[in-house]
């Protein structure tokens, strides 16, 4: 008689151990900014933004794919100032080939980041048209979004932070957005094309500064996070100061972003993986994996095994970065959009990040295959940790060996105790009070 698949998986994981599980809770910067409109507001009036909008003219809000923390309140403060001041303001997509490409599914995920015309009180508008505004040094034609750069002036509005596939003055923020956002799909697969000859800052830079030479940008606006994903830092910059000023507020992105805070793992079980968590769905500035056609950063962060255990819903399906995780599960097989997937990899010139691992049936299948693959290492051994996702690093699991050596400031919530599963799946994180924050109305604080 042949076993089935699932009675062999059984026979052979069944008798895999897991060690307890304790859960703490670091010690994090947590300040937010105050009132968004207020700030705004005072910055705009700093930099006598009046006097650059002319009554009844255009303005493009350009605004991304990311999941950005209080960014539906930014983008209405911004439409709300727009039209303050007599403008006609209305949102515009700048995310590449995200969103499947297509009009439609770059206004979707606009929907599902809160931004609608009914919430704005704007037009949302969205095309795959661009327009040519000249050629970088490099030679590549410089694309921007037709509707964006019909408008009598522009707005983009991006977080700032470390990127995943380059390493630069600049990264992830305003000139990325710029370069790579509002060329749109077509603008995205040539700037991506082109990166392992050129360099990915160098096709960036040059992009960006030729939009900022010769395109309608009226300023861009930077956020930055703090260490719990909750808004720290908002800036408005005028065209000629991004090119100098961004990389002032990637400093404090950098210093003020969670790491792990471990150096080696034995397995790392992630809960979700996602585009609005971070444009490889996960971040590998965490989780120091990442393969990448551009080169691998090292990083001292080293882990030996990486459990997904499931899909952001903010992603849509879009599973780019499962490639990085060593098992996963048939759930998560069943939720991707593969043509979603597929396009975000082929654009970023990586295949690699859309490879599915193994996938098994259950959770404690999963786990059981990430630990019975690290060879024969007693529970009690095990160096195991549990995060929500690889942007809510305040709270996470530790298996006693991790606990053990755990910095000192950190508040232990509950000691070791078995995993807790419903069925043969993990249960969910528990849902604690949020910590209060210090709200602070500095936006140019960077310490």
């Amino acid at each position: 008689m042949v076993d089935s698949p699932q009675s062999a998986l059984s026979r052979l994981l069944g008798s895999v151990r897991f060690p307890d599980m304790a859960l703490i809770r670091r010690k994090l910067d947590t300040r937010e900014l105050g009132d968004v409109a207020e700030v705004l507001a005072a910055q705009a009036g700093d930099l006598d933004l009046a006097s650059r909008i002319a009554p009844g003219q255009s303005v493009a809000i350009a605004v991304g794919s990311r999941g950005i923390h209080r960014l539906d309140q930014v983008v209405r403060a911004l439409g709300d100032l727009f039209r303050g001041l007599g403008a006609q303001p209305f949102i515009v997509t700048a995310m590449g080939s995200h969103g499947g490409a297509t009009a439609l599914g770059q206004e979707q995920v606009l929907e599902s980041l809160g931004i609608t015309a009914r919430s704005m009180g704007v037009p949302v508008r969205s095309g795959v048209e661009t327009v040519e505004l000249g050629t970088t040094a490099q030679g590549m034609p410089v694309l921007v979004d037709a509707l964006a750069a019909r408008a009598d002036h522009l707005v983009v509005v991006n977080r700032i932070k470390a990127h995943t596939k380059f390493k630069g003055p600049v990264e992830s923020g305003l000139m990325k957005m710029l370069a790579v956002g509002l060329g749109n799909d077509l603008g995205a697969r040539r700037l991506h094309s082109l990166a392992p000859v050129h360099g990915m800052f160098a096709l960036i830079e040059s992009t960006a500064l030729t939009i900022l030479k010769r395109g309608n940008l009226l300023c861009g606006v930077g956020l930055v996070e703090n260490g719990v994903g909750r808004l720290h830092t908002l800036r408005i910059l005028l065209p000629q100061e991004i090119p100098y000023q961004e990389n002032h507020l990637l400093t404090l992105a950098k210093k003020l972003a969670p790491k792990l805070p471990f150096s080696e793992l034995d397995v790392l079980i992630v809960d979700q993986i996602g585009k609005d968590i971070s444009g490889t769905g996960m971040d590998t500035n965490v989780t120091g994996r990442n393969r990448d056609i551009l080169g691998d950063f090292a990083t001292s962060t080293q882990i030996k095994r990486i459990f997904v255990r499931d899909l952001s819903p903010g992603t849509e399906g879009n599973a780019l970065g499962i490639g990085f995780a060593d098992v996963t599960t048939d759930r998560v097989v069943r939720s991707l959009d593969y043509s979603k997937t597929m396009i975000n990899a082929l654009t970023g010139l990586s295949p690699e990040k859309a490879a599915l691992p193994l996938h098994l049936p259950s959770d404690r299948l999963a786990l059981a295959a990430a630990i019975h693959t690290l060879g024969a290492i007693p529970p009690g051994e095990l160096r195991i940790s549990r995060i929500q996702n690889t942007r809510s690093l305040e709270r996470l699991y530790v298996s006693p060996a991790l606990l053990q050596n755990a910095p000192a400031d950190q508040e232990l919530l509950h000691p070791p105790r078995p995993m807790d599963f419903i069925g043969d799946d993990l249960a969910p994180f528990p849902c604690l009070p949020v910590r209060k924050n210090i709200l602070f109305k500095n936006a140019h604080k960077e310490e």
